[in-house]
């Protein structure tokens, strides 16, 4: 397996970082900034900053906190939340994000994907699906951090996306987000299997063995990652180790 990317997450409610269990019950960490620096000087490989409510709410209020993090953090930055236009792409990638996530708008206007990736490249535009199971080996996507249904399979959906022209996935499982209880390793297999960009597998690590897992079973291109880094409860140099002994290539610092 070529170098798995090891990405924190930051998930943003207006200036602060958050962190929640289904993508609720939303409890402030700390700075973000802060944070981001943290993550660039320990090594990460990039890092994804998500605003939780934008959608929600109508607007995106990360291009601040991405221009002053840009200044002094110098991997790949995802930005995503309230993206609705390929102006607002546009403002986040002049502020100093590299690739966008979409997820809500996307939904309601597919064509969207087309538009992004045709103005600024495919490699920027990243589908960024959040989703729930429904039954064994189906889940639905869900849009507004999680609240809202769509009737859509995620399979599909992430198959879509790709012929639309989404370079990379960004594939939240809601049921196991903030719970350390590990990725939905399943929901991973099945989209790793019909898409052929890079996906991110996000929600779920408690421990260096849920990235083993989701990497070597679930075959997931890059893991994102929150609590086990916010609160300290696993560094990047013991998921480094952890990772190149269990076989799982991961780029050295």
């Amino acid at each position: 397996m070529a170098g798995v990317r090891l990405i924190p997450r930051l998930d943003i409610k207006g200036p602060n970082l958050i962190k929640g269990i289904h993508l609720e019950g939303l409890r402030v960490v700390g700075d973000p900034q802060v944070f981001a620096r943290r993550y660039y000087e320990q090594g990460a490989d990039e890092l994804i900053y998500m605003d939780t409510v934008a959608s929600l709410y109508g607007r995106n209020s990360l291009r601040d906190i991405v221009s002053r993090t840009a200044q002094d953090v110098f991997i790949p930055l995802t930005v995503g939340g309230g993206v609705r236009s390929v102006d607002d792409v546009r403002e986040l990638l002049r502020a100093g994000a590299d690739k966008i996530a979409i997820n809500t708008a996307a939904v309601a206007r597919p064509e969207l994907i087309g538009e992004v990736s045709r103005a600024f490249g495919s490699q920027c535009m990243v589908l960024s699906i959040e989703a729930k199971r429904i039954a064994p080996g189906r889940w639905e996507v869900f849009t507004d951090n999680g609240r809202e249904r769509t009737g859509l399979d995620v399979v599909a959906w992430a198959q879509r996306g790709v012929e639309l022209g989404a370079g990379e996935i960004l594939l939240t499982s809601v049921d196991q987000e903030g719970t350390r209880k590990g990725f939905d390793v399943d929901l991973v297999s099945a989209v790793v299997e019909v898409c052929p960009v890079p996906v991110i597998a996000s929600g779920g690590m408690g421990s260096l063995d849920h990235l083993i897992d989701v990497c070597g079973r679930g075959k997931a291109d890059a893991v994102a990652i929150a609590d086990v880094l916010h609160y300290d409860r696993i560094g990047f140099s013991t998921i480094r180790a952890g990772a190149a002994g269990a076989g799982i290539s991961v780029r050295t610092i």
